[in-house]
């Protein structure tokens, strides 16, 4: 593949964005960002300051972006908060239940908006980046955007597989966040204008990847 080419993925939680991303950028040798994890990494610095997540005007006061470490390492996915390594700790319970709120203060937006933009830039072989904003307001010139979904059913079924849950609470969190993610005042979960939706929901991982990749490689001549 030519140097530089960006592929913004977009969708919910469960709908398999992230494996379809990662291995994406291994097949064709590109960088990867989760900014997902951002956001995470970030609500996980400031329960550690011990503030209130849903205290907006405090998190706006404490958010740092320059603490906010991610691989982009398709095969050694990762992210740092200081130095140190929180890939673990921002996948527990209580990590999980603040993101969403820490996630839509604007500030904190703003800071991850420009953190992921450098990264993206200073990228040489290219990079695949996803979340939930990242065609529409991340990267909206990638010439390869997509938003990557599936019907509820299928995301809480994979999502609870995923992490050795029960399927009915797995959905009620899928549909809760889902909830908090589109209707935040700043840079909601929506399908942005010109990008492609891929339904997943009655296809296999190899399929979707395999269609993704077809796809960069058409638009990258």
């Amino acid at each position: 593949m030519p140097n530089s080419l960006i592929i913004a993925i977009d969708g919910p939680s469960g709908s398999g964005k992230s494996s379809v991303s990662r291995a994406v950028a291994t097949e064709l040798g590109l960088d990867y960002l989760d900014t997902g994890s951002m956001y995470r990494a970030m609500t996980w610095f400031i329960q550690e300051l011990g503030i209130d997540v849903n205290d907006a005007q405090m998190v706006a006061k404490s958010a740092k972006a320059d603490l906010i470490q991610p691989s982009i390492d398709p095969s050694e996915p990762g992210i740092r908060v200081a130095g140190r390594d929180v890939s673990l700790e921002i996948r527990g319970p209580e990590v999980t239940q603040g993101v969403s709120a820490v996630s839509a203060v604007p500030e904190v937006r703003s800071l991850m908006v420009n953190l992921q933009r450098e990264i993206a830039s200073n990228s040489k072989p290219g990079i695949v980046v996803e979340g939930r904003d990242i065609c529409a307001v991340v990267l909206p010139e990638a010439p390869v955007r997509l938003f990557i979904t599936a019907d509820p059913d299928a995301r809480a079924n994979r999502r609870a597989k995923e992490n050795g849950a029960e399927v009915t609470t797995t959905q009620a969190d899928l549909e809760k966040r889902d909830l908090a993610d589109s209707t935040r005042a700043v840079s909601p979960l929506e399908i942005a204008p010109g990008a492609r939706v891929i339904d997943t929901t009655y296809m296999e991982l190899s399929e979707v990847i395999a269609q993704v990749v077809d796809i960069a490689r058409a638009a990258n001549g």
